[in-house]
């Protein structure tokens, strides 16, 4: 599906992805789960660069939840493995395009050497300033909530605020990435029709789009078919 002019028009500032399907299109094909995220991984890469050449500015990706450490442990490891190899293998591609690599999660649980090359990589593409692409790492939206309220907590605490003048935009200060605006899409793939603990206080008003589409099959086409449904919608925040 080409881009046109009016889709360019009418993009979403911000997209957050639920990556859903790997192990299940695995499955179909006879191939072990793993094989389905080395498959998954590939898809990263053709959405992310679709997103570059569409503009968008902001993406925010799924990529291992906090639930996700109740998994096996050998595939934990081989997850692991997998995020270390494409952070490595992207980092050209991150550094030609302008693309700055951040984090959202409770990351400091990852092994030591994929941690060490997740901050290698945030801080050289730091200077990065065409697109924002976020991995959720050890990431779950109830986490971030109550980290979010401890840290109002200690202010408080401190008499650095009063109750009285707690809102809705001093919590949003307090989340992970404070300077990240609320996604406008919220992309879901597989099937499923469940938020998964994700981004639960960002996602007031965004806009869902569900598809049947396993995410290793989910590239280039299907992205923008998305942007073109997106495009549809009218947004209205509550208001007639």
């Amino acid at each position: 599906m080409p881009m046109n002019s009016e889709l360019e028009n009418r993009l979403p500032v911000h997209i957050a992805i639920i990556m859903d399907g790997n192990g299940r299109w695995a499955q179909q094909r006879g191939m072990s789960r793993i094989k389905g995220h080395r498959k998954g991984a590939e898809a990263v890469r053709e959405v992310v660069r679709t997103c570059r050449e569409a503009g968008i500015q902001w993406l925010t990706l799924y990529a291992f939840s906090e639930e996700n450490w109740k998994r096996p442990p050998k595939e934990i490891q081989a997850l692991m493995g997998l995020l270390g190899s494409y952070l490595k293998s992207e980092l050209k591609e991150l550094q030609d395009n302008g693309i700055r690599l951040r984090c959202i999660g409770r990351f400091d649980k990852l092994p030591a050497s994929v941690r060490k090359t997740l901050l290698e990589t945030m801080s050289l593409t730091s200077s990065n300033r065409d697109m924002q692409l976020t991995l959720a790492l050890s990431y779950g939206g109830r986490q971030e909530l109550v980290d979010a309220f401890m840290a109002v907590a200690e202010d408080v605490r401190r008499g650095a605020v009063d109750p009285e003048n707690i809102t809705e935009e001093f919590i949003s200060q307090h989340l992970y990435a404070p300077d990240m605006p609320e996604p406008d899409l919220l992309i879901r793939t597989s099937g499923e029709q469940r938020i998964s603990n994700f981004m639960l206080w960002q996602i007031a008003y965004t806009e869902f789009y569900l598809t049947s589409c396993f995410w290793p099959d989910f590239g280039k086409e299907e992205l923008l078919e998305a942007l073109a449904e997106f495009r549809k919608r009218k947004r209205r925040f509550g208001g007639a």
